[in-house]
């Protein structure tokens, strides 16, 4: 999606309504900053947002992701070029997601360990068992932590694929923590034939 053409269409129309920036920021709830990057195509609207922005501008969702008042005869095209345009840049985002992911795994590791070395060091200087206690205990709660954020990330971050009928889905945060895995493999229940089997994690929803 061309940003800096969206930001030009959204500043028109805002215009053409008679809105200042922060008119239209605070229709909208957020602060006029955002109004303005939007507008210099420094970032584009939340999703969240869209409905209510266009609302307001009088124009379609296909128009801001056009960045133009899309016409009958262009309508239809534009449309799916906007749709694998969203699709394609969850794709990205998605990857992104599962990297920090495994970021998150190695430095919740690396601090655990180091908690855990330091604590054994300390014993041997003849240091009160507290200390040695708080450091283990303060390695396992940033620990616990990263995990819950990296399951997280597991069950947005793409989908798993049903190796049974073939059913792309986004699963349960509680069939994540509670399934088999094997890397990002993991034995769980198809919500679509209702069968269990080893499903892959994939990027994209379309087979």
């Amino acid at each position: 999606m061309d940003q800096i053409k969206i930001g030009a269409f959204i500043a028109g129309k805002r215009k053409e309504r008679g809105l200042t920036q922060m008119q239209l920021a605070e229709k909208l709830g957020i602060t006029d900053r955002a109004v303005s990057k939007w507008e210099t195509g420094k970032s584009l609207p939340d999703a969240s947002l869209m409905l209510e922005l266009c609302s307001i501008l009088k124009i379609t969702v296909n128009d801001l992701l056009c960045g133009e008042v899309v016409t009958m005869e262009n309508y239809n095209e534009k449309t799916e070029k906007n749709l694998l345009e969203m699709v394609k840049q969850k794709e990205e985002a998605d990857k992104r997601l599962l990297k920090m992911e495994v970021v998150i795994g190695v430095i919740a590791s690396a601090f655990l360990l180091s908690m855990l070395l330091v604590g054994a060091y300390l014993q041997t200087q003849s240091m009160p068992v507290w200390i040695t206690v708080l450091l283990i205990a303060v390695g396992f709660v940033q620990f616990i932590v990263a995990v819950v954020a990296a399951l997280r990330i597991e069950q947005i971050a793409g989908y798993y694929e049903c190796k049974e009928c073939g059913n792309r889905y986004t699963p349960t945060l509680a069939a994540i923590n509670f399934s088999m895995h094997m890397g990002r493999t993991r034995y769980m229940k198809c919500p679509e034939c209702g069968k269990r089997s080893w499903q892959k994690k994939v990027l994209s929803k379309n087979i």
